[in-house]
C-alpha cells in the first residue's frame, strides 16, 4: 500500500491511504478491541464492530476524499467482512450483505487486490512477523487453519464473482515482484479513467 501511494504521488496524484479496523480516530480504538489477542469478542459483536468502524470511515474519511478527488487505497475494506465474518464465522450472506450495505452506503471500491498466499504460508509469515517483533499476534492471526482455508476460499470467491473489480496477485514472491505486478495492473487502470 505504502509503495504504490508513493509511487502514485511521484506521479502528481492526491492519495489518501487508509485501513480498516482503524482509519479514523474511532477507528483505533475499535482496532485495539477486535485485534486484542486477551480480549474474548463474541462473533456478533465482532460482525457490528468492524460495521461501525467502516461506517465511520466511509463517512468521515473515504467519502470526502474521493469528494475532494483524491485517489483512496485502503488496507482492507467491505470484503474483508464477507470473508472473516461471512465464511470465517459462518454468518449468513445476506445478513452479511445487508451489514456491509448499511455501513458502506453502497460505496464499493473501483478496484480491489487480493493478495493470494497458501493458508501455511501466510501462517508462517505472520509468526515471523510477530517473532521479530514487528506485529502483535492478534485475535485473527490466532485463528486456526481451517478459518484461514475458509477467509481464503471466500476472497477467491469474491474474486471469480467479479473479476472486473478484484483482481488476484501471487504474493508469494519478494515485496517488490509483488508492487510490480500491482502496478501493471493499476497504471492502465488509472490511464483508462483520466
Amino acid at each position: 500500500m505504502r509503495m504504490l501511494a508513493s509511487h502514485l504521488r511521484m506521479l502528481g496524484r492526491e492519495v489518501v491511504t487508509t485501513r480498516e479496523p482503524g482509519g479514523t480516530p474511532l477507528g483505533t480504538h475499535i482496532r485495539k478491541v477486535l485485534l486484542d489477542a486477551e480480549e474474548q469478542v463474541d462473533p456478533l459483536a465482532e460482525l457490528l464492530l468492524y460495521a461501525a468502524d467502516r461506517a465511520q470511515h466511509v463517512r468521515t474519511l473515504v467519502r470526502p476524499a474521493l469528494d475532494s478527488g483524491h485517489v483512496v487505497v485502503s488496507d482492507r475494506y467491505a470484503d474483508a467482512t464477507v470473508a472473516y465474518q461471512g465464511a470465517g464465522r459462518g454468518f449468513p450472506d445476506e445478513l452479511i450483505s445487508d451489514v456491509v450495505a448499511l455501513a458502506t452506503g453502497g460505496l464499493m471500491p473501483d478496484l480491489t487486490f487480493i493478495f493470494d498466499l497458501t493458508v501455511d504460508e501466510s501462517q508462517r509469515r505472520a509468526s515471523h512477523r510477530t517473532r521479530k517483533g514487528n506485529k502483535q499476534h492478534d485475535r485473527l492471526d490466532a485463528e486456526d487453519a481451517a478459518f484461514h482455508t475458509r477467509v481464503r476460499d471466500a476472497y477467491l470467491r469474491i474474486a471469480a464473482a467479479e473479476p472486473n473489480r478484484v483482481r488476484v496477485i501471487d504474493a508469494s514472491g519478494s515485496v517488490q515482484e509483488t508492487h510490480g505486478q500491482v502496478l501493471q495492473i493499476v497504471m492502465p487502470f488509472i490511464e483508462a479513467r483520466d
